[in-house]
C-alpha cells in the first residue's frame, strides 16, 4: 500500500486538490470510502486527498461512510487530517468569505456510525479539545498570508442535513453563541481522535444560515449560493493548504496521538 503522512478531505465544491496523482482504492473493515484516494507530493510531503462526498457529490452528509474514510487514511499512514468544509455563519461578525479555524463542536446529528469502539471492551475517548492545538495556529498564519479573514476559534454546530435550518432552529443556535453551522464535522473529527490522528477544521463561510436578523436583504442560504462562494475561494484554499502542508512539523508536538492511552475503561 502506498503511504502518506497528511490527509485532506475535500468538502462541497472542493473535489480536486492534487496534480500528477496516484489513485488508490483502499479496502476497509467498514465498507467503501467515499471515493478513490489521490496521492501526491506537496512541498516535499506525501499527501492523501479524498472528497468526502465523492468527486461527483453523490453522497449527502448523513450517508457518508465516515468510518471507512478515516480508516482509509489510517491505512495509508496518515497522522494529520485537514478537513476543509463549506459552512454557514450564525453570527454577524463572521461573514461570507471568512475562514473559521474551529476549536469546538456541538453534535446535533443522529443515527450516524460514530465510533470504532463498539465492544466487547468499553473505551471512552476524551473529546474536551477535539481540534489539534498544534495545527490551528499554523492554519491561521497560512490563512492570513493568502488573504483570508480568519477567526481564531469558533464552535461549529453539526446538524443532520441534508436540509438547511428553520428560522427557529437557527435562532436557537445563534442564542447559544455558536459561530458556525455545518453538516459533516461530526463524526469525522471524533473518529480521527479515536484513531490517534490530529484533526484540523477549516470552515469556509459561504452564507448566513437563514439570513441575518434585521437585514431583510440578506437571503436564506441555498445550495447554489454555497457552491458559488466556495468555488470563488477554491484557488485561495488550495494555496492555503499548500502553505500549511509546508509548515506542519514532521514530528508531532501535541497530545492528539495520546488519546487512546488516556482512554478510561
Amino acid at each position: 500500500m502506498p503511504q502518506a503522512e497528511i490527509g485532506i478531505f475535500g468538502g462541497s465544491g472542493f473535489y480536486r486538490f492534487l496534480e500528477n496523482v496516484e489513485e488508490v482504492w483502499v479496502e476497509t473493515p467498514y465498507g467503501a470510502p467515499s471515493d478513490k484516494v489521490s496521492l501526491a507530493e506537496v512541498e516535499g510531503r506525501r499527501v492523501a486527498f479524498l472528497p468526502r462526498h465523492g468527486r461527483d457529490h453523490r453522497l449527502p452528509p448523513h450517508r457518508i461512510n465516515y468510518r471507512a474514510n478515516l480508516w482509509a487514511m489510517k491505512e495509508l499512514g496518515v497522522t494529520r487530517v485537514i478537513g476543509p468544509c463549506a459552512a454557514g455563519s450564525l453570527q454577524p461578525h463572521v461573514r461570507p468569505g471568512d475562514l473559521v479555524v474551529s476549536d469546538q463542536f456541538v453534535n446535533r446529528t443522529w443515527g450516524r456510525e460514530d465510533t470504532f469502539y463498539e465492544g466487547p471492551i468499553v473505551t471512552h475517548i476524551s473529546a474536551a479539545d477535539p481540534y489539534c492545538p498544534e495545527l490551528r495556529p499554523l492554519a491561521l498564519e497560512a490563512a492570513g498570508q493568502v488573504g483570508f479573514r480568519a477567526h481564531d476559534g469558533g464552535t461549529v454546530v453539526v446538524v443532520q442535513g441534508p436540509r438547511f435550518s428553520t428560522r427557529a432552529e437557527s435562532k436557537e443556535f445563534q442564542a447559544q453563541g455558536w459561530e458556525v453551522i455545518n453538516m459533516t464535522q461530526y463524526p469525522e473529527v471524533i473518529l480521527a481522535r479515536e484513531l490517534g490522528m490530529c484533526y484540523l477544521n477549516l470552515a469556509l463561510i459561504t452564507d448566513y444560515d437563514v439570513g441575518l436578523e434585521g437585514h431583510p436583504e440578506v437571503r436564506p442560504v441555498s445550495h447554489q449560493e454555497v457552491m458559488r462562494v466556495f468555488q470563488e475561494n477554491n484557488d485561495r484554499l488550495r494555496e492555503l493548504l499548500q502553505r500549511l502542508v509546508a509548515r506542519i512539523p514532521r514530528e508531532r508536538g501535541c497530545a492528539c496521538g495520546q488519546a487512546l492511552e488516556s482512554a478510561r475503561p
